[in-house]
């Protein structure tokens, strides 16, 4: 059995004028519950409510207004789910909505609680439907699409397979709607270059367009998660590429998975500061595979305390790695530069000889 999360873009689901694509919606359905019946467990991330809303409101593209959009995303998400609902009882599975911010994935107890859910929902045969919280969310918390929520929940999930089903076949060498061009059928590193191939345009009701979902990819495979890009408009593609069938576009994982303590800590928390490291300490992290000491840090920026969450960067500012601290950046301040034997006699006591342990840091 494999634990997929399969991510379905607004432009599938929904038009501005026309609302829900009920016909459409019921194929997916079809595709989905066929994978399932196949032995294999989903967790579906939806976009559409927004765009559901829409036509309720009588509006003919995405509100930029937050307040608006937030209305929308209120009426349209009853009839998201109700079509959900509808359409998976006609193959006899039970869906379940989840709505999450960017705020339930930072914080770890909120991380943990979610993760529990869906696990017992998938441990039931329900099928989880997930989508931002756009109602209540507000910018300072948002993912900015559900294409990097869905990457995040496959990480939450610890998924074996994260799918992204679009209103395109792939990624491809050039705009096929503007220029000819190629189907790349596998990408093994997703490099600056493959990132400008996605460009960055979006569409009237949709958040991110290719260049978003190459996004989403890069940090699921960073996490040891495969990813693939195909067409949401076409029906049995999904059976197809799960018999092993060439499909769109493959993203190998660029790394091992991540345990998922450390892939929370990469791409879930938010830091509070920065800790610059020298070439010493940067080696000791990258290279021998050691936890941070104080006598590799140079620098500190940031306010923040005990148990917070930093990143560690070279002296150029380069990211290195993210980990949780066991000083503050008050005590950091002065203790940067100096041997463990001497953090007692500065601070009066010592916590520990790591700033940041091995167990509780992520090279990123």
């Amino acid at each position: 059995m494999k634990r997929l999360v399969i991510k379905i873009g607004s432009n599938i689901l929904a038009s501005a004028d026309r609302g829900l694509n009920t016909e459409r919606l019921h194929a997916l359905t079809k595709d989905i519950s066929d994978v399932i019946d196949a032995g294999n467990s989903i967790v579906i991330v939806s976009s559409g409510a927004v765009a559901a809303g829409l036509k309720k409101l009588g509006l003919k593209e995405k509100p930029k207004d937050i307040k608006l959009k937030q209305a929308a995303a209120a009426i349209g998400q009853s009839s998201l789910m109700w079509a959900y609902e509808h359409n998976f009882s006609g193959f006899h599975k039970k869906v379940a909505q989840v709505l999450l911010t960017k705020e339930d994935i930072s914080n770890r107890q909120r991380y943990i609680n979610a993760k529990n859910t869906l696990f017992t929902l998938m441990s039931y045969g329900v099928i989880p439907v997930i989508n931002e919280n756009d109602p209540v969310a507000v910018d300072e918390i948002k993912f900015g699409d559900n294409d990097m929520l869905a990457a995040l929940v496959a990480g939450l999930v610890e998924a074996d397979m994260f799918i992204i089903l679009s209103d395109v076949e792939g990624l491809y060498t050039k705009n096929p709607s503007l220029h000819d061009s190629e189907l790349i059928g596998c990408v093994e590193e997703i490099t600056p270059a493959i990132e400008k191939t996605a460009g960055s345009a979006g569409s009237a009701v949709s958040t991110g367009g290719m260049y978003s979902k190459i996004l989403a990819a890069k940090q699921a495979t960073s996490h040891g998660i495969p990813v693939a890009i195909m067409s949401g408009k076409k029906s049995g593609l999904l059976m197809r590429f799960m018999k092993g069938e060439k499909i769109g576009t493959y993203f190998n994982p660029k790394t091992q998975r991540l345990s998922s303590r450390k892939g929370w800590i990469a791409y879930g928390v938010k830091t509070k500061g920065i800790i610059y490291l020298d070439d010493g300490a940067v080696n000791a992290l990258t290279t021998q595979g050691k936890s941070l000491l104080p006598s590799g840090i140079v620098k500190i920026e940031g306010d923040f305390g005990v148990g917070d969450y930093v990143k560690c960067v070279d002296k150029h500012g380069e990211k290195i790695a993210k980990g949780l601290t066991n000083y503050s950046s008050k005590d950091l301040d002065l203790i940067k530069g100096k041997k463990t034997s001497e953090i007692e006699k500065i601070l009066g006591y010592k916590y520990s000889d790591e700033v940041v342990h091995r167990n509780n840091l992520v090279l990123v």
